[in-house]
């Protein structure tokens, strides 16, 4: 098949211009190194099949696969026809996978052999020739960070880095970005030597959520919540990523790294900057990422931090009606690993609206729930002109963003118990995507796949927001590891299905404060 096709062409198995992703990608192709992994199968290439589903790609669209198997062309598109079949969120369409088929191809190789890549660079030629992909590569790096700069330097010395005229090439990064400070710079140096800022895309897939971005709504375009979303008004600000899940079977990656690694430096960190910072100009890219770096710049840990972090592993226990082995137990973690399953830190923001406000971050493996939300909880009236004993059931105000699993808001308030006493009790506003929209949200990695396509930067971090994490993140980490260095101290165990270790609880329970339950 030959041809172009413009960013205007409308597929026409389309019945409605679809309003939550409207642009159309133009001509271009996705080379994934590291099909063979999990998130390629589950992720990657169903998001890729819902997007041409949708009519959001272009005919000519071609998907590459780089890999060490012994796999030609069609055997490849098995591989992506089976997890199509098995992950994809939107009906499978024989002629959308028709279509789609006729643009894959697969090219065996190493990361570290001149010659696979210079079978790559043919075979993306080819593509250009063949099926109008106009030169427009996107290089999904779904692999091991370590092996991010051979990669890089492949493709530079091949030629795909850097096209000529018009043409785009990008590179598509998944966390971690690093595993400190240093190593990030070091990271960053690396990318940016082969590749300029403009075109490197750090995949952060919670950036991608509807909630989240709802937050940018909430905020501000709604005058009702800009008068109270600060200092005066908010006591303090919980952040929470939970999950119910072990870790068995995933020793090979997380062993080492931790949860504070894992989720606080990069999805919860996003969360906060997104809750503090300051209206950006407009929502271009550029003035969103100045806003997060202005915050990031201005949030530091508060001290003493014994007092304000927390770390814990977790033990066996029940979860689910289900008796789980705890961390130590799991295939292939060491007997003596430190490794935390759990982390919570306090954050200070240094600036004017959130002075003196405690954000509080947690993550953890094995908790009562998988979810994740953002609580804005508020202070106390300062006058209640009632008994004591018509509110003792009164908490505090609080507004809470749920980015996952029932996306939605809820709002906290008192309100008079009905019957002819004055009792205040708290009572809950809810609003749920799922009942208050008839369409379903785009899938993260739909919404962050075509923003790559698309070159539409505004929801992936930049390098300096990735250093300023670490920045602050860095100091507790280097205080947990002196406690293991000195043997002073391990992770607090907590009971698999709780909320955490009793350090967490005391962290907070200090200023006279709890952790939600959710």
């Amino acid at each position: 098949m030959s041809g172009t096709a413009s960013a205007d062409w409308v597929n026409p198995l389309r019945d409605k211009r679809d309003k939550r992703m409207p642009r159309i990608a133009g001509p271009c192709g996705v080379v994934i190194f590291g099909v063979t992994g999990d998130l390629a199968t589950k992720k990657l290439m169903p998001a890729i099949y819902d997007l041409a589903n949708r009519g959001l790609l272009p005919p000519t669209f071609a998907l590459i696969g780089f890999a060490r198997r012994e796999w030609a062309d069609q055997d490849f598109a098995k591989i992506v026809h089976d997890a199509v079949k098995a992950h994809a969120r939107t009906p499978f369409r024989q002629e959308v996978w028709d279509r789609l088929s006729e643009g894959i191809r697969f090219v065996q190789g190493t990361f570290d052999d001149d010659a696979s890549f210079a079978s790559l660079k043919e075979t993306l030629d080819k593509l250009d020739a063949e099926r109008g992909t106009g030169g427009n590569h996107a290089f999904y790096l779904s692999i091991p960070p370590k092996a991010f700069p051979t990669v890089c330097e492949q493709l530079s010395r091949s030629g795909l880095a850097r096209p000529d005229g018009d043409r785009w090439s990008r590179v598509v990064i998944e966390k971690p970005f690093g595993h400190d400070l240093d190593s990030a710079k070091s990271l960053n140096h690396v990318v940016n030597s082969v590749f300029p800022e403009e075109s490197v895309f750090r995949i952060d897939h919670y950036l991608g959520k509807e909630t989240v971005q709802n937050i940018l709504a909430l905020r501000f375009a709604n005058q009702l919540f800009d008068p109270i979303w600060n200092a005066h008004y908010v006591d303090h600000v919980q952040i929470t990523m939970a999950e119910d899940i072990g870790l068995g079977g995933r020793a090979g990656y997380f062993d080492g790294v931790g949860s504070a690694r894992d989720v606080i430096q990069n999805h919860l960190t996003q969360l906060l900057a997104l809750t503090a910072m300051e209206e950006p100009v407009s929502f271009s890219p550029a003035e969103l990422q100045a806003e997060k770096i202005k915050v990031l710049s201005a949030t530091r840990l508060a001290e003493p931090l014994d007092e304000n972090t927390s770390r814990g592993q977790y033990t066996a226990g029940w979860q689910g009606g289900e008796k789980v082995f705890g961390l130590l137990e799991e295939d292939g973690f060491s007997k003596t690993s430190t490794t935390e399953t759990f982390a919570a830190i306090t954050l200070e923001v240094d600036t004017r609206r959130w002075a003196g406000v405690p954000f509080y971050l947690r993550t953890g493996k094995r908790l009562g729930r998988r979810v994740t939300e953002i609580a804005l909880v508020f202070k106390r009236a300062p006058h209640l002109p009632f008994d004591a004993t018509m509110t003792d059931e009164l908490g505090k105000n609080a507004l809470v963003i749920r980015v996952q699993p029932d996306e939605g808001i809820t709002l906290r308030f008192g309100s008079k118990v009905p019957g002819h006493s004055m009792e205040v009790r708290d009572v809950n506003m809810d609003f749920s995507y799922g009942s208050a929209f008839a369409e379903d949200s785009p899938e993260a990695y739909e919404r962050l796949i075509l923003d790559v396509l698309l070159g539409e930067p505004s929801l992936f971090p930049v390098n300096q927001e990735v250093e300023l994490s670490w920045k602050i993140l860095d100091p507790a980490l280097d205080y947990w590891a002196r406690l293991d260095s000195e043997a002073l101290a391990r992770p607090d165990p907590y009971e698999a299905g709780g909320w955490g270790p009793e350090s967490a609880f005391e962290m907070l329970r200090r200023t006279g404060r709890e952790w939600r339950r959710p």
